[in-house]
């Protein structure tokens, strides 16, 4: 008989190892600390969306292109433009996320976007969602 054994992250067995910092920005030294790969995922995940294409010094293709499309009308066009940076992004800088669910929805008369990706993390039990609205 097969068994399929799931992956413990070995540093979440010891409790006391920050593994990031949780969002948002607002503990009473201004960054908390992530302890579980869980919440570290998740956070990077969020940090990933909330960053836009070309921001970050030194990695200047981690992004969504997301909040520059808000500044535009919202079409099919841009939902498919998003979707596709969102798949590749998440292809390139979190292999071990699969996404089990990703929906983009665009409300053209509040020029709003909503995102939701439902994702399990390879090899583990690990499962959560993130949702995100967009508002200009």
């Amino acid at each position: 008989m097969a068994y399929n054994s799931k992956k413990i992250f070995p540093i979440d067995l010891q409790p006391r190892k920050a593994l990031g910092v949780k969002l948002p920005l607002s503990g009473r030294a201004v960054f908390e600390s992530t302890f579980q790969t869980k919440d570290a995922i998740r956070n990077n995940i969020i940090n990933f969306f909330l960053t836009g294409i070309g921001e970050r010094y030194m990695n200047p293709t981690f992004g969504t292109p997301i909040r520059n499309l808000l500044f535009e009308n919202i079409t099919n066009d841009n939902i498919d433009n998003i979707k596709d940076a969102v798949r590749r992004g998440l292809g390139e800088y979190f292999p071990l996320v699969i996404a089990n669910e990703f929906q983009v929805t665009g409300d053209p008369d509040r020029n709003t976007v909503s995102l939701l990706l439902r994702y399990s993390i390879k090899d583990t039990s690990l499962e959560d969602e993130v949702v995100i609205n967009f508002e200009q």
